[in-house]
This record gives structure tokens, sequence and C-alpha cells, in this order.
């Protein structure tokens, strides 16, 4: 069974949190075993990292950069990657974010996350709170995702 991991900080709002479960509830439709983790309630694992065949990262437009707790992620990445590239690079991956009116966050949100490996899909955004039609194309990536891990 593919593993997906959906890595994304959500807090005030749960706006993110909708995006990343949509994307989960895609890819466990298409026979993935997914793992959510929320990097507001925890420091993600790079071993639950290196262990899947493919990631979401999700974040919210903070001051048009991503969230503290996907860049804290990025930053232990890149150590681990030097130390031992194994399962860390070229890593199938998709993107989604939330913003309040900006969506800023989309430019570093594509480049930050560009050097883990492979995109799959397009980067789905939603202002404000997440309609269906931006659901549907969460769960879309996650099928996707489902199919490339």
């Amino acid at each position: 069974m593919p593993a997906l991991l959906v890595l994304y900080h959500s807090q005030e709002y749960g706006n993110t949190q909708a995006m990343a479960e949509a994307v989960a509830e895609g890819a466990k439709a298409a026979g993935a075993d997914v793992t959510l983790v929320n990097t507001h309630e925890t420091r993600p694992d790079m071993e639950q990292y290196r262990a899947c065949g493919a990631v979401a990262f999700g974040s919210p437009d903070y001051y048009s950069y991503i969230a503290g707790g996907l860049k804290v992620f990025l930053d232990d990445w890149h150590i681990a990657k030097k130390a031992n590239k194994s399962g860390l690079v070229d890593k199938p991956y998709g993107l989604f974010y939330s913003h309040g009116g900006g969506g800023a966050v989309r430019g570093p949100l594509e480049k930050l996350f560009g050097k883990c490996g492979v995109k799959v899909g397009e980067t789905v955004e939603s202002k404000g709170a997440p309609n269906a039609g931006v659901l549907e194309k969460c769960r879309e990536l996650g099928r996707q995702l489902a199919a490339q891990a």
C-alpha cells in the first residue's frame, strides 16, 4: 500500500486543516495509507518523511511566507539530507495553501519545497475557508499523489 504524508500547519481558523483532510480523503480513496501531521501540534519526524512514498505540504499565508513549523521541517530536512540523502530527495510532492486575501505565500511555498522532489499536480489555493470546488481539487491532489507514492 502506498504511503502518503500530509504535512501542514493549521491553527486559528482550520482552513488549511480542512484542505489537508480533503487531500487525505482523496489519497485514501485511491488506496494510500495516509499520515496527517499538523506542525502546530508536533514537530515533524524526519523518519516519517523518509518512509513515505509521496508527501503533500500545506501552509497558511503568514505575512506572505510559510508557517514557522514548515520552515522548521525544511531546516531539519536540509540537515538530514546532508547527513544521509537516502529517502529524502526526489520524492513526489504536492502543495496547497490558504490565505485571507494576499496569497503571496505561493511563491515561497513553490520555491522552498521544490528542493524536495518532483511536483505532482497543481498547487491548490483557498482564499478563506475552502469551498466545495477547492476541497475537490484537494481530493484530486491526494489521488494524484497516491498514484505516485
